[in-house]
């Protein structure tokens, strides 16, 4: 199915100005979630800028991935102002090739996530605020010195964690008929659309993120822009309904990616995503602050960010590499010995841990989402007193605050299993694939590695919720 084509919707997302639309709405939205961080009062649960990025945000942004695709990155309000300041500095540069990859972004991904931790980034307003407007510095320095989307290709650590769940999205940007991109010469969907009085003026510009329409496969690094949809002079392009997943068992060569098998960046990018999936939920919890504190003994440890980075490479390098090795050399004695070796299997495995990752971080975001789902009303009626002076939404309303945690259990129980099946399920696909004669021994390595994966995660969306710093909960 061609969601372009449906009624109301095709024409309404089809529509010449429909993400610009969306990318000015979530501007005033941060505009608002920045002026409340930096001058509102600075109580975490009272402020829009920790409300709406901690619990609201992270939660929408998961939901859209598995509901639509890649939802954020098409209104990602930042490439709007990077829009506007190109029209008075144009970009010189080309990103260097050797940064062409998804090394530097999967890095940032990291950071951020640990960053978070560290300084208790959702229980400061200012930080959050901060952190905002230097991800619009960085977004519009980069964009304005090296040409094409190379930010959200390339650096966007919020990009790369789209790019690695949107492969589980229902849609995805395709050729509505093949033959007619064979008889196209014009090559707009990734060149753009030239004026015919002035052929030096692009009118409609094609994709920025390097991905031919023809030649593309799935969702990875596409932003859902739509600028394809807009340049394509045929109307030939299509946002299709599609098997979940299934572009991660394409062994193809696609437009802007190469062979997904040649890969190693995704495949880490694939396993950071899972594992750090864990240990963001995890450090939030009761028993990672009495490990915190263990460890602390046992090592003579002083510094909290020492051992929150011991926590994170344990849970980021240690534990998969020690899972993924022992189940590659595993299937690879059970299967073929003159198979890939060892670090090769467990690359082309690493893409079956996605489903469940994102169960995992469904999950979580799920949690603080709908446990506090209503707070955005009562903490937005407090920012306009705070920033307008009157109260022109109504006076708060503090009792509004969402599901109680034990409804939401079952749903959190319900979203990492339904990953875990999902992994488990896409792990045999690819020992199919791989060992079309050896399937199922192949596979039991993965399946036990997704069943131990899966009851971590159980226990610790078991687990009480701790504030950290506060040991409470």
């Amino acid at each position: 199915m061609d969601v372009l084509r449906l009624p109301v919707v095709g024409p309404l997302v089809r529509w010449r100005y429909f993400r610009r639309v969306l990318q000015a709405v979530l501007l005033v939205v941060t505009v608002a979630v920045v002026a409340h961080g930096l001058f509102g009062p600075q109580i975490a649960p009272r402020n829009l800028a920790t409300v709406a990025t901690s619990i609201h945000w992270r939660g929408l942004l998961v939901i859209g991935l598995v509901a639509i695709g890649n939802i954020f990155c098409t209104a990602c309000p930042m490439m709007l102002v990077r829009d506007g300041a190109r029209r008075l500095v144009s970009p010189r540069f080309t990103w260097p090739r050797a940064l062409r990859r998804k090394w530097l972004g999967l890095t940032l991904l990291v950071v951020v996530l640990f960053s978070y931790e560290l300084f208790d980034i959702w229980d400061r307003p200012v930080a959050t605020a901060a952190i905002v407007l230097g991800y619009f510095a960085l977004a519009l320095v980069i964009d304005l010195l090296f040409k094409r989307a190379s930010f959200c290709k390339y650096v966007c650590p919020i990009g790369q964690f789209n790019f690695i769940a949107s492969t589980l999205a229902p849609t995805e940007i395709a050729p509505r008929n093949r033959q007619v991109c064979q008889q196209c010469r014009t090559y707009d969907c990734i060149k753009g659309q030239r004026s015919p009085t002035e052929p030096l003026r692009v009118v409609r510009r094609g994709c920025e993120l390097a991905l031919f329409v023809p030649g593309k496969t799935g969702n990875l690094d596409c932003t859902l822009c739509l600028d394809c949809v807009q340049a394509c002079p045929h109307d030939n392009v299509a946002l299709v309904t599609r098997v979940a997943g299934a572009e991660l068992l394409d062994t193809n060569r696609r437009s802007g990616i190469g062979r997904l098998a040649d890969r190693l960046d995704i495949a880490v990018l694939a396993v950071i995503f899972t594992f750090a999936a864990l240990i963001n939920a995890f450090v939030m919890t009761r028993p990672a602050f009495e490990l915190e504190r263990r460890l602390a003994i046992t090592l003579h440890l002083t510094s909290g960010a020492a051992i929150l980075a011991l926590m994170f490479a344990c849970a980021l390098i240690v534990l998969p590499a020690m899972l993924l090795g022992s189940a590659a050399a595993t299937a690879r004695l059970l299967s073929d010995r003159r198979a890939p070796d060892t670090g090769t299997i467990a690359a082309r495995f690493a893409l079956a841990l996605i489903p469940f990752g994102l169960g995992v971080w469904l999950a979580h975001y799920g949690f603080h989402l709908l446990t506090g789902i209503l707070t955005i009303v009562p903490v937005a009626q407090s920012a306009v007193i705070d920033l307008v002076g009157w109260p022109a939404w109504g006076e708060p309303a503090w009792t509004w605050m969402g599901m109680p945690p034990g409804l939401v259990y079952p749903i959190q129980l319900g979203l990492t299993l339904l990953g875990a099946s999902g992994s488990a399920a896409l792990a045999y696909a690819i020992s199919a694939r791989e060992y079309p004669r050896r399937t199922v021994p192949a596979v039991i390595p993965w399946l036990i590695v997704v069943a131990l994966l899966a009851v971590l995660a159980v226990w610790i969306i078991g687990q009480p919720m701790a504030m950290r710093g506060l040991g409470t909960a």
